[in-house]
Parts: C-alpha cells; structure tokens; sequence
C-alpha cells in the first residue's frame, strides 16, 4: 500500500516540529564539493592511507585514557590470542614503568576518518 501525502510546510512544521527546525538551521550543514559520475576517477580520488588497515594492539592502546583501559585491551587481545603471552608481558611492563602515553599520544574520536585523507 502506497501513501500519496502532500504536505506544505505548515503542516510539515506542525506534524514534524523538531525534525522541520533541524532542516532549517544551518548547523550540521555538509557542503558537496563536486559530483563525479565516472567510477574509476572518483575511486582513485580516495584516500588510500588506510585502506586495508587493520588497527594493533598499540593503536587500541592509543584510544585508552587510563591505565586500567590499556591493561583491558591487553588481557581481552591476549585471551582471544591475538598477542602472544610474551609480548602482552612487555607491553603491561612498558605501562606499568612508562604509563599509556609511552604508547603514543592519544589518538581522538574519528581519528581514521579525519587522518584517512592524503
């Protein structure tokens, strides 16, 4: 069953009030620079950096604010044997004498979307 529903703003605004002011503040605007309608030249414009990027255990790290969320990723990472013993140990001993930012600074939320280009 097919709906056929004509709506002028008015009614829009009253059926839909918060849904009508957040289509017509400004905020959470994003521009389209450009339309490319062939295939392969808009794939090549992508950025490649992470393409196929698998994050380590350093980067999880890096994500972490505190020395207990390291030591987490570390034991669940280790327990799922994606690390092998020996390295988990050289890893909590490097937090335990350095603290989580030995691993790097702290890499911040969407940080592959905001790094990813070239």
């Amino acid at each position: 069953m097919v709906l056929d529903m004509e709506l002028d703003k008015k009614q829009f605004r009253k059926l839909f009030p918060n849904l009508a002011k957040e289509l017509e503040s400004d905020a959470h605007k994003v521009a389209i620079n450009s339309v490319r309608t062939d295939t392969k030249t808009g794939e090549k414009a992508v950025s490649k950096r992470f393409v196929h990027y698998t994050p380590d255990v350093i980067d999880f790290i890096r994500r972490c604010d505190t020395e207990e969320q390291a030591e987490e990723i570390i034991a669940y990472l280790e327990k799922r044997g994606e690390i092998k013993k020996e390295y988990a140990k050289k890893l909590r001993k490097q937090l335990k004498d350095k603290g989580v930012r030995s691993f790097g600074p702290k890499k911040e939320e969407n940080y592959y979307f905001k790094h990813g280009t070239l």
